[in-house]
């Protein structure tokens, strides 16, 4: 039996460097003071502190939860949706206590930190009665002569049962990888710039200095004089006046790395590019516009719906479909609806749906209730734009055939004037 429990990040300690060391290398992190010591595990509220991965799993997860998800059946005319308790339960509120979007939120903050996203079935006699969450670290899955079952709160469910939508499960199909362990290193080190950059400002930006010339002799004379550099720094930040007064013969000399040279901000930019591969994200929506233009960034929104949404959006889809209805479903089905996603600006909706209505696509009310407006009157039939004819006729007339000769023209030619 393996617990779904949150993965740390391994230990590590990163030598001292003395020499000048690339943005690219691993002992980089010792340009941040934090030579010989051991970083900290990067657990998910630790990671969540790093304004990129709190971005990226706010964004994911509020996403995914509003985009709309209905219950369908394939009918003579087309799929319907369904209402009823199923209805209730897949797109207004899957049970007593969470309406679909905050039930659809949470499911997916579990999917896009810890790695796995997990909720139990409630069946009555009249089929689905509500979905219910379960904590993935108080969850734990066993198989058992091929099956699998799952156990909480001392209660055991079996798979038919449980909605499972791993981040990315192991080899032996229990197990699972978060995206929070797999970027652990990158996060690591985008926490220890920021813990760097906060203490440094925070001093007014004065860096570690050493004082430099004939120190007094004996322990208590170089206390006293390290305490009188220190009241003569802090005095210089708090004044207006920075200056310090030191005695003659001495020198303060800053010990350590500079942000601007130590390629701070250059380190901190191409973390967010990190985390954003992490989590499979185009890194304008992390709010990183340093690639952007005006012409890619709409692309990199239709890259993000197919490769990334729509992906995650049939994983949750599969699970439904296989365990609300079983493997013989019939002509039932759950399915979300991607086009408010990859609705482009306004001109270009107008120009495709218009052209959509105009080549019996769709009809003037179907391409109404894309753009969130009410049915109109006779707007339920499909319109072909007639310019295309066959060569040597003029239109088509109601019954599909070739416009008629006038009823004074015998031999089917019209008399000049």
């Amino acid at each position: 039996m393996w617990p779904f429990t949150r993965q740390k990040a391994e230990t590590r300690d990163i030598a001292p460097d003395t020499s000048t060391i690339p943005v690219s290398s691993p002992d980089f992190l010792a340009f941040f003071g934090l030579n010989g010591v051991n970083l900290p595990n990067v657990t998910i509220d630790e990671a969540l502190t790093v304004p990129a991965v709190a971005a990226a799993v706010a964004f994911l997860s509020r996403t995914m939860a509003a985009l709309p998800l209905h219950a369908y059946r394939d009918g003579k005319s087309g799929a319907e949706r369904l209402g009823g308790k199923l209805g209730t339960v897949v797109h207004d509120a899957p049970n007593d206590g969470m309406d679909s979007f905050k039930f659809r939120q949470w499911f997916w903050q579990q999917v896009f930190t810890g790695g796995r996203g997990l909720a139990w079935i409630e069946r009555a006699p009249q089929g689905v009665e509500a979905l219910w969450p379960m904590d993935p670290t108080a969850t734990s899955v066993m198989r058992r002569g091929g099956k699998v079952t799952y156990t909480f709160e001392k209660k055991e469910y079996p798979a038919a049962d449980v909605i499972d939508v791993p981040f990315m499960l192991k080899a032996d199909g229990l197990q699972h990888h978060g995206p929070i362990v797999l970027a652990s290193k990158a996060i690591q080190l985008a926490l220890a710039m920021n813990e760097y950059g906060s203490k440094f400002f925070a001093g007014g930006g004065v860096p570690p200095l050493a004082l430099v010339g004939p120190l007094p002799a004996g322990p208590e004379a170089i206390k006293r004089a390290n305490d009188d550099i220190h009241r003569a720094v802090d005095a210089a930040r708090k004044s207006d006046k920075p200056i310090v007064s030191i005695p003659a013969g001495f020198e303060l000399k800053p010990v350590g790395l500079d942000p601007a040279k130590s390629q701070m901000v250059e380190a901190r930019r191409y973390q967010v590019e990190e985390i954003a591969r992490a989590f499979q994200l185009p890194p304008v929506f992390l709010q990183d516009l340093s690639h952007g233009t005006f012409s890619n960034t709409e692309q990199q929104n239709l890259l993000l719906v197919q490769h990334n949404i729509g992906q995650w959006a049939k994983a949750l889809e599969g699970e439904l479909n296989l365990k609300l209805f079983g493997r013989g479903r019939g002509n039932r089905y759950v399915e979300h609806n991607l086009d408010g996603l990859l609705r482009g600006d306004f001109a270009t909706r107008m120009d495709g749906l218009t052209k959509a209505i105009q080549n019996a696509l769709l009809t003037p009310n179907e391409a109404r209730a894309l753009e969130n407006r009410p049915a109109m009157e006779h707007g339920d039939v499909l319109y072909l734009q007639g310019a295309t004819a066959p060569l040597g006729t003029q239109t088509y007339g109601p019954d599909g055939g070739a416009a008629k000769p006038a009823a004074d023209d015998k031999d089917g030619t019209a008399d000049e004037e």
